[in-house]
């Protein structure tokens, strides 16, 4: 029903939007005195706003082709080291760069596509040698590629980590936070080679009894069948992934904006003021914004549900009763990977102290490798993306990753 219901939204509002296109086409056509006069210019960005207004299923390009390294531009040549039906490991090589610190980013799956952390990613180009989990829409992949659930992507974050090996520095990005800790104890209860060097956790829920917000309270005030009934749909015929059982993307837009129309209203509202001013760049920013925040990707509903009953309602990870593949998973076991967690003071879907609850749980890595940032002025996305992660977050990162490098390349030389 839901994709059916989005899918009617969708050609019933299709008329109005491509007649709001049209009308900006015929306005942008007007002699130069008519159309600078405030009548047009109100009209045609009232008319590009509505025109603009929908989501899409279409994956943005990262459009990441070359940063500054040292002071000089560097060509970034974007590959996939490894490729399975659910996910690609992309490199983002940078060829004739060597030496920087070897980064591998593990994004969320929550009804985005990954390029939401391409700030992140493009600011992390400038000292690191860059990897990055990117998910796959689930309504693209065959039923016959199995299911995908908590456990299956802790698999994929191992095979990245063995992959890359152990001088890696692992970020995971908000949801992830605690299946990545999970897949790093694994490797450590198993003395793997492949544990990493250090691992960061961004604004990630590892234990939402901490500080509980509006979208944890929410998330106990329902019984796990409620969600299934209510938010789980299946992929119709026309696409690849016809018959799999997914949480739609738009839905968990919805809900994402829901949360704070507001603040959402505001930001549309101050774009039609700049484009009615012929501020493009201003406007641009924000379009640029909603444009990757509208391209959604269905969730796996294996995955989606597990998440809300393991992370949100159970809270096995802190508890100590979570397991991967049957097996119990303890962060103790973790001695020899630093730790970062970092937060925002602001975060009203991650509150403060959600993330920073993973050092308790790491009582086997040694004191002076902990450390924890907590970011005054950010919100959620502030965290990974924007001025504060450019000019505080980020250089806090840095130095932990490169002190991390001083410490490997020190007891080498023992």
């Amino acid at each position: 029903m839901l994709y059916t219901a989005y899918e009617w939204q969708q050609r019933l509002t299709a008329p109005a939007r491509t007649s709001s296109a049209l009308t900006v086409r015929a306005l942008e056509a007007l002699p130069a005195p008519l159309a600078g006069l405030p009548g047009p210019r109100r009209l045609r960005a009232a008319c590009r706003i509505v025109a603009e207004a929908r989501p899409t299923h279409v994956r943005p390009d990262w459009g990441i082709d070359a940063v500054a390294v040292d002071g000089r531009p560097a060509e970034v040549v974007v590959g996939s080291a490894l490729s399975t039906p659910f996910a690609d490991v992309l490199h983002f090589a940078k060829p004739g760069v060597t030496g920087q610190p070897q980064v591998l980013v593990v994004g969320p799956i929550s009804g985005h596509f990954t390029t939401l952390l391409r700030p992140t990613v493009r600011t992390l180009l400038a000292d690191h040698d860059v990897y990055v989990v990117d998910w796959h829409n689930a309504r693209d992949v065959p039923v016959s590629a199995g299911r995908f659930g908590l456990d299956e992507y802790i698999d994929h974050i191992l095979q990245a980590l063995r992959l890359l090996g152990r001088d890696t520095h692992v970020m995971a990005v908000c949801q992830p936070a605690p299946l990545v800790l999970a897949a790093v104890a694994v490797l450590a209860a198993a003395d793997d080679p492949a544990q990493p060097r250090s691992v960061t956790l961004m604004a990630g829920p590892i234990d939402t009894r901490v500080n509980p917000n509006r979208v944890n309270l929410n998330a106990g005030r329902h019984s796990l069948s409620r969600f299934e009934r209510l938010l789980i749909t299946t992929v119709p015929a026309r696409h690849a992934g016809a018959g799999r059982r997914v949480y739609p993307g738009v839905t968990q837009l919805t809900a994402f904006m829901s949360m704070n129309p507001r603040r959402h209203m505001d930001a549309h509202l101050r774009m039609y003021r700049a484009m009615v001013a012929g501020d493009e760049a201003a406007a641009a920013t924000t379009r640029a914004f909603y444009d990757e925040y509208g391209a959604v990707m269905d969730v796996p509903a294996e995955f989606y549900l597990e998440t809300v009953q393991r992370v949100f309602m159970e809270h096995h990870l802190p508890r100590g009763v979570f397991t991967w593949r049957g097996r119990r998973v303890d962060p103790a076991a973790i001695t020899d990977t630093a730790l970062l967690t970092v937060e925002g003071a602001q975060d009203d879907m991650c509150s403060p102290g959600q993330t920073e609850a993973a050092h308790g749980l790491c009582t086997g890595i040694p004191p002076e490798r902990h450390r924890h940032h907590l970011q005054e002025g950010a919100g959620h996305y502030g965290v990974f993306a924007g001025k504060r992660w450019e000019a505080e977050i980020y250089p806090a990162f840095r130095a932990f990753v490169a002190e991390q490098e001083r410490a490997r390349t020190a007891a080498a030389a023992l």
